[in-house]
Order: C-alpha cells, then sequence, then structure tokens
C-alpha cells in the first residue's frame, strides 16, 4: 500500500491536458512575440509621455465639463443622461473629452507604429527574425496585435478614470444604459486609433527611416485634420447650385457634401461617438420639416443609436483592414537583407 503513495502523489500532480494545451499555447512563437512587443510599448518613454499627456486631458476635460454639468443638472432634473455629459460638456474654455480623443487618437496610433517595421531594419535584427522557424507573417501580425493591446489598455484606463471621477465629483452614477454607451464610445475609440496604427505601420514598411515615417503620417493627420475641411469648403463654393426648385435636390446635394467629409476617419469617429453619447440626435443627414414633425420626441435607445452609427463604424473599420493588408502585402514581399 505504502508503494503505491508516491505514484499515486505524483498522478495528482500530474498536468493534465487542458493544462499542457494551455501551456504550449502560451508559448507558442506568435504570443511570445506578443508579449515581448507589449512589453517593450509599456516600459518605453514613448507610452509613459503618451499616457501622461492623455492623463492630463481627461482631467482638463473633466475640469472644464463641471461648470456645465452643474447647470445641466439644475435645467434638465428629469435627465437620465446627465452622467454622459462628463465626456461631451464644455464651457468653451477647453474642448470636451471626445474631441480631445479625436484629436489625440491619431497621435498615440501613429507613435506606436511608426517605427514598428524599420526599427527593427536599422538594427539588423529583422533580418534575424526572419531566419528563425517562424512564418514571416508572425512579425508584421504581432506588432499589430501587440499596439492595438496597448491601445485598448490605454483606452480602458482612460474610460474608467474618466468613469470614476465623474462618479467622485457629481456623485452621481452611471445607469446601464449610460454604461453600455461609453463602452461602445471606447470601443469606436479603439477603431478609430487602430486605423492611424495602421496607417502608420504600412509607412514604416515603406520608408526605411523612421524620421520619414513618423513624418508622413503626422502629415496625413495634419491633412484631415486642418486642411481637408478646406478643400471641401472650395468644392462646395464651386459646386454650390445658385438656384434652387426642388427641396429634394437640395437634400441630394447636402448629402453629397456630408459624404464628401466622411471621406476623413474623424468625421466618422465624430459622428458616431457624438451619437452613442449624446441619445437625443435622431438623425446624421437632412431631413424635411414634414419628417421631423412625425419624429416622436425624446432620446433614442441603445439599439437604435447603434443602427444609427453602424455605417459609420464599419467604415472605420474597413478602412483599418484595407491598410493593414496593403502593409501585410508590402511586408511579404519586401526584400529583407542582413546588415553586412
Amino acid at each position: 500500500m505504502a508503494a503505491f503513495l508516491p505514484e499515486k502523489i505524483s498522478i495528482l500532480f500530474r498536468r493534465s491536458p487542458l493544462t499542457g494545451e494551455k501551456a504550449s499555447r502560451a508559448k507558442h512563437p506568435f504570443w511570445v512575440m506578443v508579449r515581448k512587443e507589449v512589453m517593450d510599448h509599456i516600459n518605453s518613454w514613448r507610452f509613459m509621455i503618451l499616457l501622461g499627456l492623455m492623463l492630463l486631458t481627461t482631467i482638463a476635460s473633466l475640469y472644464t465639463a463641471m461648470s456645465s454639468l452643474q447647470r445641466a443638472i439644475a435645467e434638465d432634473t428629469a435627465t437620465s443622461f446627465v452622467f454622459l455629459k462628463l465626456f461631451t460638456a464644455t464651457d468653451g474654455s477647453l474642448p470636451p473629452f471626445i474631441t480631445f480623443v479625436s484629436l489625440l487618437g491619431p497621435l498615440i496610433g501613429i507613435a506606436l507604429g511608426f517605427d514598428a517595421i524599420n526599427s527593427e531594419r536599422s538594427r539588423g535584427t529583422l533580418s534575424r527574425l526572419l531566419a528563425q522557424p517562424i512564418p514571416r507573417d508572425y512579425i508584421i501580425n504581432a506588432k499589430f496585435v501587440a499596439s492595438l493591446l496597448v491601445i485598448t489598455f490605454m483606452m480602458i484606463i482612460l474610460g474608467l478614470l474618466m468613469m470614476g471621477m465623474g462618479i467622485l465629483t457629481t456623485g452621481i452614477p452611471p445607469t446601464p444604459e449610460e454604461f453600455w454607451r461609453v463602452f461602445f464610445f471606447l470601443l469606436v475609440s479603439i477603431v478609430y486609433i487602430g486605423v492611424w496604427l495602421n496607417l502608420a505601420i504600412m509607412f514604416s514598411i515603406k520608408f526605411k527611416q523612421a524620421a520619414t515615417s513618423a513624418l508622413s503620417g503626422l502629415a496625413v493627420w495634419l491633412f484631415f485634420s486642418l486642411f481637408f475641411t478646406m478643400i471641401v469648403n472650395i468644392i462646395v463654393e464651386s459646386t454650390a447650385p445658385s438656384h434652387v426648385a426642388d427641396i429634394n435636390e437640395l437634400i441630394s446635394y447636402q448629402g453629397f457634401v456630408q459624404n464628401l467629409l466622411r471621406i476623413s476617419p474623424s468625421q466618422l469617429f465624430s459622428e458616431a461617438t457624438t451619437t452613442l453619447l449624446v441619445p437625443t440626435i435622431r438623425t446624421l443627414g437632412p431631413i424635411t420639416l414634414e419628417q421631423a414633425s412625425f419624429a416622436i420626441a425624446g432620446p433614442l435607445p441603445l439599439g437604435q443609436s447603434l443602427l444609427l452609427v453602424w455605417p459609420q463604424l464599419t467604415c472605420l473599420a474597413a478602412a483599418a483592414f484595407i491598410i493593414f493588408g496593403i502593409s501585410y502585402v508590402l511586408f511579404m514581399k519586401q526584400e529583407v537583407r542582413s546588415r553586412s
């Protein structure tokens, strides 16, 4: 009997098949590369600076929203969406939280991806990675997944910080619908930043110098942030009809102008987040007075707001996948030589 005790103890401490499967999955080369890239991002000064910048903007946007929030509570005590005003309200001195995310989100994506590939090439480590018995696409996939995980981590921290500080300062907890609206707002923000992350990764593959890829990403961001609206205004002034005889013609022209503006990712992000955080928005396009007269006054439920912004979210996700597909093809066809 005593002779079987050591064997029984060894059976108890023997790994089960499930545990062994989890261990082998954790040691998979792809997830090892992802974990290494995540740790490189988190331990870098770049991540600390970006996180500190977002924390400062969160505190500033919360501070500027407090005065208008108190006024909104005093004027409309019956509303059930007071907590969402923390993300949208402003007293005019500083932009609201959604505007800060729209402006600084692209910088986060560009900062995390502008040297994803060319830095490995300049250090001579890319050829060493490709010499290992791993598929070539593991490298670019791991770069993207790791950076996206870091972005998700940052946005979750900022969202929880904004909600926690809002509860402490106002004493008003969010309702379940408000919580889910904030959740989908953070999800849209992650997709939006992912578009700029993929753009930066594409430039890091295309250009050999990290400075060139960073400047290219910043140039695209400045174009859509500053100059794109000016170009649309010039197009509107040159193509606007002088005389409108039919109201349908005017509505179609306004739809044309909106579709031009929606080429910009920031416009898609602004429409999606504003609709999610302001439930009283019922449409994103021009409507006639007859159509507005039959609308029932009141905020939209969460499901209807999601249906309203589904095209914007789909376009952002499609842009992210298209840019990543271009980056994937460029990287797979690129010739990599070891440094002499």
